[in-house]
């Protein structure tokens, strides 16, 4: 067993919102199994899932073992708690494929492979479930849980009155009763005592508590952490173009590096606790360094190396901190060169396109032809030989001095691009096809 104590652990960085009595005394007692259920229902996990998985990390470091759980039959269903809408269903081979592509990422946090006593395992609840057949799951789980019993949760009760007009079907309803039953499975099969979740899934845990007590006699016990907020009432994760993912493809790391960066200093000293495992210490010179001088936000940037690192890798987050550098390093043209696709059009996103030939490119174009005629990238071809007589004109962050000079497939950026600038702040990407 570690010497961390994980509900002390939890408790100062703010990551506990209720706990059953006892938890902590069985936490002390043994190495004890802990399980938290995955929605299955994308092939990536975004940041609303770290939470939970950080509850897991950290239960893995105080030297318990961790059971990541993917809704496979209860992501056939949909769970109410706190929505207003039902949910659209998804096939087999949607999740089956979701739930490998989510076990990769859970790797970068949890340790799936090693021999030690309390590695992570992974477990999809449709195994269990799919041979279930109605008639046995009512006759043997359902008459043990009573209907006043699901009717008084919390989630069944705003969902009611949010969706008076439609009701709540039988599906819905059901959930609770599958979750609970999901506890008492990995109870008998895997000797979990613990579940964890956000907030929100209290109600549902502690039907499983309840059921584990009624059909086995036993004790398990729940953990819930808070529903994270930002400072400004915002809700977090989610930015213009949506959720924020561990999917590189669907969120690049430069993106995904600049929105930690970028977040408020109130919320950056919440998410340090909560989105790394860097020790209170260490948080709080942080913090104090972030007093005396708030301009070099040190809070935001160690938060954003620290989870870029942990989801992607240290290349991954090295590649952010240079592409951050492009519009004002003085290395910008040496970078330019080496950042990939992703990045480039993450770093440039929303600025002007233009799509050039290929052909043209390959047999070399003057300059001054390419922005005006194929690009329109200055309105003249006196405003811009003026512009470079200025110094104002530069391509892929070099300064343009001759505005005639030969423009060839050589100055092509990952062999498609050329990154073209008029003034300080006017950026054009012109696109070879």
């Amino acid at each position: 067993m570690s010497n961390i104590n994980f509900v002390e652990e939890l408790k100062w960085r703010g990551m506990i919102n209720n706990i059953m009595p006892g938890t902590e005394e069985q936490l002390k007692k043994e190495m004890t199994s802990a399980y938290v259920g995955i929605d299955p229902t994308a092939d990536s996990l975004h940041i609303g899932h770290l939470v939970s998985i950080m509850m897991l990390k950290h239960f893995q470091r105080a030297g318990h073992r961790p059971i990541a759980l993917v809704g496979g039959a209860t992501g056939m269903i949909g769970d109410p708690s706190m929505k207003s809408q039902e949910r659209k269903l998804i096939d087999e081979e949607t999740l089956r494929h979701n739930q490998e592509c989510i076990r990769r990422q859970l790797a970068h946090f949890l340790d799936f492979d090693s021999d030690a006593p309390n590695h992570a395992i992974l477990v999809n609840n449709y195994d269990w479930m799919k041979d279930f057949s109605f008639l046995n799951f009512i006759r043997d789980v359902g008459k043990h849980i009573t209907v006043n019993y699901m009717m008084a949760k919390d989630s069944v009760k705003k969902r009611l009155a949010a969706n008076a007009d439609h009701g709540m079907s039988f599906t819905e309803f059901s959930y609770q009763l599958l979750q609970g039953y999901d506890f008492l499975h990995l109870y008998e099969t895997e000797n979990c005592r613990l579940q964890m979740g956000g907030s929100d899934q209290w109600g549902n845990i502690t039907t499983g508590t309840e059921l584990i007590r009624r059909m086995n006699g036993g004790e398990a016990f729940a953990i819930t952490c808070p529903l994270i907020t930002k400072a400004d009432g915002g809700k977090f994760g989610k930015t213009e173009s949506g959720n924020v993912w561990l999917d590189p493809k669907r969120t690049s790391p430069y993106k995904f590096y600049q929105f930690w960066l970028n977040v408020s200093d109130a919320d950056a000293a919440k998410y340090i606790k909560i989105f790394t495992d860097l020790d209170k210490e260490e948080i709080e010179a942080l913090e104090a360094e972030q007093t005396a001088d708030p301009g070099l936000r040190p809070l935001q940037k160690r938060l954003a190396k620290e989870i870029t690192i942990m989801v992607h890798s240290q290349k991954d987050y090295g590649m952010a901190v240079e592409a951050s550098q492009i519009l004002f390093s003085n290395k910008a043209k040496d970078i330019l060169h080496k950042i990939d696709e992703d990045t480039l059009l993450a770093v440039f996103e929303g600025v002007p396109t233009f799509e050039v030939s290929r052909e043209k490119l390959a047999a070399g174009v003057p300059l001054i032809n390419l922005v005006v005629e194929d690009a329109a990238v200055f309105p003249s071809k006196g405003e811009m030989r003026k512009l470079t007589q200025g110094g104002g004109v530069s391509v892929n962050k070099e300064k343009v001095t001759d505005p005639n000079m030969t423009i060839s497939t050589e100055h092509l950026l990952n062999d498609k691009y050329i990154l073209a600038q008029r003034g300080k702040k006017n950026y054009y990407l012109l696109i070879a096809k």
